[in-house]
């Protein structure tokens, strides 16, 4: 499947890369924005699953932007380009930062349904890096590289997380020197989110149990942040759960898009939802809110 790529700026340089699948009729879909090391086909799992099941997923490779406001003015103009009011994003780790930071700078005149959070943050600061955010562009691509591979995880792991890493390695060396420091450098400088401007968008918070490049602190802030978000806990599965634990993170997408059913912001095609797959859901949905309210 060939990338479309879209110049939405006057600099012609800025492109956005995308793989949209699903129904076109679909006027809110999912829009998937991955982390630093991450191109849009990290998603592949779940735009080959959300699309075969009726939903419209479009999964985003971001140009070079070298702050927040720059990003999200891009942002903005690619949603405008493609015709899209509103949209539900998925972000990973600094893709679920940038996610935030858009319906923060959209909340006047909102463009985002909802959120769902996968290994996200809402503080640059908690990389301890601020200071250092601005001499990324300076620095060779190997080094940059080098940052990145320092976050993931070594020593024993089952297949599916070895072969998870491994395909973020691979996507990771595909990235040039000006992607990597650019996307280092939105991770890193000086940001927040301004939760009480998103307070009123449903949002679900992804996280694991096992290790990720995100402090347990990290995580509380998260959930001290959004006290009402729906919390999808995996037991496994790394810094890349949307690859190595594709059946699970998918399903929970599936159950958060399910409050959006039969109003103008499904992001599935109507005729796609069967009664039967829409109990099967609820009941998910029901089981997954019992386990959160057990102490």
């Amino acid at each position: 499947m060939k990338r479309p790529q879209i110049i939405v700026d006057d600099d012609d340089s800025k492109v956005w890369s995308l793989y949209d699948a699903g129904p076109r009729s679909i006027r809110c879909p999912l829009i998937l924005l991955p982390p630093v090391s991450g191109t849009a086909d990290v998603f592949f799992q779940q735009i080959l699953a959300l699309s075969g099941w009726g939903y419209r997923v479009i999964a985003l490779q971001y140009p070079v932007y070298w702050d927040i406001f720059e990003f999200c003015d891009g942002f903005r103009k690619l949603l405008d380009h493609l015709q899209l009011d509103k949209v539900h994003l998925f972000g990973a780790s600094l893709g679920g930062f940038l996610a935030q930071k858009f319906a923060e700078y959209t909340h006047k005149s909102p463009r985002v349904q909802s959120l769902i959070l996968c290994n996200a943050f809402s503080d640059t600061s908690i990389f301890n890096q601020t200071w250092t955010a601005n001499s990324f562009w300076l620095l060779p691509a190997f080094m940059l590289k080098k940052i990145v591979l320092g976050n993931f995880a070594s020593g024993p792991m089952d297949p599916e997380m070895a072969d998870g890493i491994d395909f973020m390695v691979d996507r990771l060396e595909s990235l040039g020197q000006s992607e990597l420091a650019s996307r280092l450098t939105l991770n890193c400088q000086n940001s927040y989110v301004e939760p009480h401007k998103i307070r009123d968008i449903p949002v679900t918070i992804m996280d694991v149990f096992d290790q990720s490049a995100l402090s347990t602190e990290a995580k509380e802030e998260m959930y001290k942040l959004y006290p009402n978000a729906r919390r999808a806990h995996l037991k496994t599965g790394g810094n890349f759960p949307y690859l190595c634990r594709s059946a699970e993170v998918n399903l929970y997408v599936q159950i958060h898009l399910l409050q959006f059913h039969g109003t103008r912001y499904a992001a599935i095609d109507p005729s796609m939802v069967s009664a039967e797959e829409l109990a099967v859901q609820k009941a998910n949905l029901q089981a997954s809110s019992d386990q959160e309210q057990a102490p």
